[in-house]
């Protein structure tokens, strides 16, 4: 379905330097898989996403959908078939009606069959009536971080991109949506890949596991292969660390 071959990503910097973000990345994502990419802040984590939603290009290495080469694929068809939620989204100034609608007028589907998509995910993420009239001003962050993934869910894409998607949303939301998620039917969409600081939601959620350091997949295994203890623990001194070198 989804395969990175030895991907690399650099940043430049002046005088033409260039800044390793993503190292000699490999991995295959097949339907129903739901993988949760775990790192330091800094490991590439979004950088990742970013290149398998092409808003970046690899400098190295090789991007496949359906054994299909990433550059021969149309932007926008690609674009429709793998979907990235990134943490902070916008409405462009519409109404949260409007903006969950957008995406599907913008395929020219007619309005009963946008209407009832924009529904069934309304009642699915149990989002109020009186919150799609509102603004994006009128709007809490945890609210737009919802609303921001209802609306990549009305479009059902093949592939779904999710960064820290809980980062914002109280306890009992975050549960109910990672729920969701996790039972997602097969199709409309056929793999999830999510970046998540939240062990505990990424043990349940997750079929594999990535985790990322200085932008090197160092480990890549099935959910039921980790140590999840030990994978904390790693985490938070490894985040310890790296805030350190920033203070």
């Amino acid at each position: 379905m989804l395969r990175l071959e030895s991907v690399n990503f650099y940043r430049r910097l002046q005088h033409q330097h260039q800044y390793p973000i993503l190292q000699d990345i490999s991995l295959n994502v097949s339907p129903g898989d739901r993988l949760v990419i775990v790192g330091e802040s800094g490991a590439g984590k979004t950088s990742l996403l970013r290149l398998i939603n092409r808003l970046n290009e690899p400098s190295g290495g090789k991007i496949y959908l359906h054994n299909q080469e990433y550059r021969q694929i149309p932007v926008i068809q690609l674009r429709q078939q793998v979907m990235l939620v990134q943490q902070e989204s916008k409405l462009l100034g519409m109404t949260v009606a409007q903006a969950l609608a957008y995406p599907l007028v913008l395929r020219g589907l007619p309005q009963p069959i946008i209407q009832e998509k924009v529904s069934y995910w309304q009642e699915q993420l149990q989002i109020p009536e009186q919150w799609l009239g509102r603004t994006e001003v009128q709007l809490s962050s945890g609210q737009k971080q919802l609303i921001a993934i209802a609306r990549a869910l009305v479009t059902e894409p093949q592939i779904l991109l999710l960064d820290e998607p809980t980062s914002a949303l109280d306890t009992a939301t975050s549960g109910h949506l990672m729920n969701i998620l996790t039972n997602l039917n097969q199709p409309p969409c056929s793999a999830i890949l999510m970046v998540n600081r939240q062990i505990d939601l990424a043990q349940e959620f997750c079929t594999h596991l990535l985790h990322l350091q200085q932008g090197q997949l160092v480990v890549n295994q099935p959910a039921a292969e980790i140590d999840w203890s030990n994978l904390a623990a790693s985490l938070t001194q490894a985040e310890t660390q790296a805030l350190a070198e920033w203070t």
